[in-house]
C-alpha cells in the first residue's frame, strides 16, 4: 500500500549530509516517501539521492535545472506530491538541523485535526543550543515582527520544519506565493491562517550544521523583511483579506528544465 505522507527535502551542495539524512529519514518513518527537490548541485547530490532511492525504495528525486531558491523548491515539490496524492506533505532540511525522529510527531499532529504543524524553535521543550546569543535574538525579533504585522498565531513561522494538510496546502493557493527564501515559511503560514487554517506547534530541538555551508545569507533575510512589512501596507490599505483556493491538485508534469528520477 502507497504511503499517504510524503518528505520533501530541498537541496543545493547537500552531498555531505543527503545520504545520512536519508538514511536517519527511513529508520524514523518506514512508510512514508521522500522527494528530493536539487536545484542542479554541482557536487552530486542529485545522483546519491538517486543512488540511495535505487538501494532503499521510496525515494525519488526531482532535478532542476538551476539554482532558484528554497520557495520555488518547495512549490515544485508540492506541485509533485498533490498531482500524486499524498494527503501529508511534509518539509524538512537536508543539512541534520532537523531530527527525522521527530517527523512522527507532525504527522500526529496533523492527524489529530491541525492544518499545518510546525515544528517550533520557540514555544515550551523547543531550544536552539547551538546558537549565539545574537543569532538567536535575530531569529526570534523576525519573528515577533512578522506575528505583530500580520497577526500570526504561532511563535515561529520561519521554521522550515512542518507538515502540511493536502488540502490545506491547495486552499492556501502554495503555487501562488512569491518569496524566494525562508520568507516562503511566513508567507505559507499566513495563508493557511487566513484560511481559518488550524495550526499547531510542536516544540523541536534545531541544530547547526555540521557539514556543508549555509544558504542563510543577507539578502534571504532582507528578502523577508521587505515581504512582511509590504504584506502589512497591503492589509492596512485593503484589510486582511481570505486566500483564493486553487480549483485542483496540478497535473503531474515537471516544469521547464526539470526531470525525475525514482
Amino acid at each position: 500500500m502507497r504511503s499517504h505522507t510524503l518528505i520533501v527535502v530541498p537541496t543545493y551542495e547537500e552531498a555531505a549530509n543527503i545520504a545520512e539524512l536519508l538514511g536517519r529519514v527511513r529508520r524514523a518513518v518506514p512508510d512514508a516517501d521522500v522527494l528530493v527537490v536539487d536545484d542542479a548541485s554541482p557536487d552530486g547530490t542529485a545522483d546519491l539521492a538517486t543512488a540511495i532511492g535505487r538501494e532503499v525504495g521510496n525515494i525519488a528525486v526531482l532535478r532542476r535545472a538551476a539554482k532558484a531558491g528554497l520557495g520555488a523548491a518547495y512549490r515544485a515539490g508540492f506541485t509533485w506530491g498533490l498531482a500524486r496524492g499524498y494527503d501529508v506533505l511534509i518539509e524538512i532540511d537536508a543539512d541534520l538541523s532537523h531530527d527525522p525522529e521527530m517527523v512522527p510527531r507532525l504527522v500526529q499532529a496533523i492527524r489529530r485535526g491541525a492544518d499545518l504543524a510546525i515544528g517550533s524553535r520557540y514555544v515550551a521543550g523547543g531550544a536552539t543550543p547551538d546558537w549565539p546569543r545574537s543569532r538567536r535574538w535575530l531569529s526570534r525579533a523576525g519573528n515577533i515582527y512578522a506575528r505583530f504585522l500580520l497577526r500570526l498565531p504561532v511563535s515561529d513561522a520561519t521554521s522550515g520544519f512542518r507538515a502540511y494538510r493536502a488540502s490545506a496546502l491547495a486552499l492556501a493557493a502554495f503555487d501562488a506565493t512569491v518569496a524566494s527564501g525562508y520568507g516562503f515559511q511566513i508567507e505559507l503560514t499566513a495563508r493557511v491562517a487566513r484560511n481559518g487554517g488550524r495550526i499547531d506547534e510542536v516544540p523541536i530541538v534545531f541544530h547547526d550544521r555540521a557539514r556543508g555551508t549555509s544558504k542563510m545569507s543577507t539578502r534571504i533575510a532582507l528578502e523577508a523583511l521587505v515581504l512582511v512589512t509590504k504584506w502589512a501596507a497591503r492589509d492596512v490599505v485593503y484589510g486582511p483579506r481570505r486566500v483564493p483556493a486553487v480549483t485542483s491538485a496540478p497535473e503531474p508534469h515537471a516544469a521547464a528544465g526539470e526531470h525525475e528520477a525514482a
